[in-house]
């Protein structure tokens, strides 16, 4: 008897949730070095949020513009670091809406990512809220495993663990 619902091999993907802080490029490495010791992938994920209050539509829509533009330089840059480094080619969405929300409709829609890698602020403020809410209050619901990177490891810390 044989398998005809055979597919094709999966490729492992480590999602990261792409901002601005330093902590960020802390679990963009660890991501990007787990991912080439195992012959996975990267996903780089760039959530815009809507603005705190609405502008005139024009305005708005420039805002969103503007963000938009900023979001392709920042990943276009993060994806020409990792390629030089690691020879990745890294995957890259960027989505409007909250970040927690479009975290779980990408791991939804895309089977092949299977480890979601967040970096945690060392500041004593907490680790964030995105952290917060899906390590703290989903963590045993949670469709793949979550891995938090702290954002004070060096370099040479992080290749050691990765």
């Amino acid at each position: 008897m044989t398998d005809e619902t055979q597919s094709d091999p999966v490729r492992n993907k480590f999602l990261v949730v792409v901002d601005d802080t330093p902590e960020c490029q802390s679990a963009i490495r660890f991501a990007c070095r787990r991912a080439w010791h195992v012959g996975g992938g990267v996903m780089l994920l760039y959530v815009i949020e809507p603005p705190e209050f609405q502008h005139w539509m024009g305005v708005e829509q420039a805002m969103r513009d503007e963000a938009r533009e900023a979001a392709e330089e920042r990943l276009l840059t993060l994806a020409e670091d990792i390629r030089n480094e690691t020879t990745i080619i890294p995957e890259f969405a960027i989505r409007d809406g909250y970040q927690k929300e479009e975290v779980l409709d990408l791991i939804a829609e895309d089977p092949d990512i299977r480890v979601l890698v967040l970096g945690a602020s060392p500041e004593t403020g907490g680790p964030g809220p995105l952290i917060k809410s899906l390590v703290g209050e989903m963590s045993g619901t949670f469709a793949i495993p979550i891995t938090v990177v702290p954002g004070n490891l060096t370099k040479r810390q992080l290749d050691a663990v990765t």
